[in-house]
């Protein structure tokens, strides 16, 4: 996981907040038990090994063992909590989210 942010402490959120003013921030949360989280991971990998330009920072939540991050970040930003997950950030706002098979890095950065 070498491209993730490890994201597993709620002070995190103002951290993201914060740098999402300059840098889009994306969140991917994972279900480590689910096998649909799984694909969707080994899918967001193959597109951050393929990416030229990262002008983003990707956050990895396991969410079995943080599930306070992430029931955190479901109201924060007004989306629905669901694994496998992706969010972007933007100006302290989540400006794109997708789950289960629509989990997409080129999706979020479109947004």
């Amino acid at each position: 996981m070498s491209n993730y942010i490890t994201l597993d402490k709620l002070e995190q959120l103002n951290e993201i907040d914060e740098l999402s003013k300059t840098k889009l921030q994306i969140i991917f949360k994972h279900s480590t038990r689910c096998s649909v989280s799984s694909m969707a991971k080994r899918g967001l990998d193959g597109e951050l090994r393929q990416a030229t330009a990262t002008p983003f920072d990707i956050y990895y939540l396991d969410l079995i063992a943080h599930r306070e991050v992430s029931n955190a970040i479901a109201s924060r930003y007004g989306v629905q909590h669901e694994s496998p997950q992706i969010l972007a950030i933007k100006d302290g706002k989540s400006i794109f989210d997708a789950s289960h098979s629509d989990v997409s890095l080129e999706d979020a950065l479109k947004a």
